[in-house]
């Protein structure tokens, strides 16, 4: 069942979004080489804990962390350890959700560690295109195989994989809500968009091909040949007037596509 909020409802998800956006915008910068991404983690958890939000993936099915931290090949799930330490060159992916007053915020950015080589400074650049490509198409009327079709033929226009076997997801008062949002599809296919559904739509762009396969720890996704991929993630709700509107990315207006 896909749960449609209210104008009340839309606005405590826009309180959990915003925190979640001052939550990444420090974890972005404090990312540099010779850290762990277990010290990432703790940070995290000190600033979601220290506004009164819960970190929604610790404990989550068992997850033992409050963000994803995922390095290089690794798509998502990559668990913070002691033991990686960042070092100049890697493309590390980070995944973060928090509930605030019982709403759920989700959102997840790739950066690069240091210096980073042109073709991966592409690679997260164009898997950060294809959200705003798929956002884009997330307006009433339209289906999600608009908002999958948008991000597909972006990312496979340079040659990437378009990871199939993880999706977006709704999301709510629980961080995973019907329905499942793929990044690739056929247009005026899926689920009709109305207003009030709110969405989490993030692409996985794999500078490779697009199959997966998951690690002996049971959580980690990583890229079968071993190619690197990037994460970008906001969760969004189709507003009163059929529109879409960035509730992790407070104030971002959707500029018109000039190409």
């Amino acid at each position: 069942m896909i749960y449609l909020k209210n104008a009340q409802q839309l606005a405590l998800m826009r309180k959990a979004g915003a925190l979640l956006y001052e939550v990444l915008c420090h974890l972005r910068e404090a990312v540099k080489p010779g850290m762990s991404t277990a010290e990432l983690d703790v940070y995290a958890e000190q600033m979601i804990r220290k506004h009164k939000a819960v970190p929604s993936f610790l404990d989550y099915q068992g997850y033992p962390a409050t963000i994803c931290a995922s390095v290089n090949e690794q798509v998502v799930h990559g668990i913070p350890s002691d033991t990686v330490i960042l070092k100049e060159g890697d493309v590390l992916s980070v995944d973060c959700g928090l509930i605030l007053d019982g709403w759920q915020a989700d959102s997840a950015f790739t950066v690069g560690v240091g210096p980073i080589s042109p073709e991966n400074r592409r690679l997260i650049d164009v898997t950060e295109e294809c959200f705003f490509k798929g956002v884009r198409q997330a307006v009433n009327g339209n289906h999600l195989g608009d908002i999958g079709f948008a991000v597909q033929t972006h990312a496979e226009s340079f040659g990437y994989g378009v990871i199939r076997d993880l999706t977006g997801h709704g999301i709510g008062r629980a961080m995973h809500e019907e329905p499942s949002v793929p990044n690739f599809g056929r247009p005026g296919h899926g689920t009709k968009l109305r207003p009030g559904m709110t969405l989490a739509i993030e692409p996985m762009i794999a500078m490779g091909d697009y199959h997966v396969a998951e690690l002996e720890d049971g959580w980690t996704i990583v890229t079968e040949d071993n190619s690197v991929c990037a994460h970008y993630e906001h969760t969004i709700a189709i507003n009163e007037h059929g529109l879409p509107e960035l509730l992790t990315y407070p104030g971002y207006v959707l500029a018109e596509e000039t190409t």
